[in-house]
């Protein structure tokens, strides 16, 4: 699973036309044009598909938390160089205003069993023994019921 698919997924989910995914960026001093967006959104075989970056796709889902639930203190969070699994899970679950048995509700909705000791080893230090990478295939799923939760017509 690629960026592109987490932003295609949640432009999905939140209905957002182009230029409220700019307004997204923008929340996070983004500043982005309606040529880069139409190019993420391409479709990965299209001459005109560009890949979005970590820290780009990091300050869209800063953007979406903002545009949610307000920014933390007036702050706007330093958009991370490298992301994994785990981070835009982690970004994800404050955006939406997820606890673990709503993860663990959404991820069922989609069909994907997850136990919740399985869930919690995703959102520890990667130092932590018990941490546990987050696999494309949970990532998924829960992009899945985010989409049917949020917008549950498009099911």
């Amino acid at each position: 699973m690629t960026n592109n698919d987490v932003l295609r997924s949640l432009r999905y989910t939140l209905n957002a036309p182009n230029h409220g995914m700019i307004a997204i960026f923008a929340l996070t001093h983004v500043t982005v044009t309606k040529e880069q967006v139409m190019a993420w959104l391409e479709a990965d075989e299209s001459e005109s598909f560009a890949l979005i970056s970590d820290e780009l796709l990091a300050g869209f889902l800063n953007g979406v938390i903002i545009q949610r639930r307000g920014a933390k203190d007036g702050v706007i969070p330093q958009a991370e160089t490298k992301l994994n699994y785990n981070i835009i899970l982690r970004k994800l679950k404050i955006a939406f205003d997820l606890k673990d048995d709503d993860i663990l509700a959404l991820l069922e909705g989609a069909d994907f069993r997850l136990s919740k000791h399985e869930l919690s080893a995703f959102f520890r230090r990667p130092d932590h023994k018990h941490y546990r990478a987050c696999q494309e295939q949970v990532l998924r799923y829960f992009l899945r019921g985010i989409s049917q939760k949020f917008r549950p017509a498009a099911s």
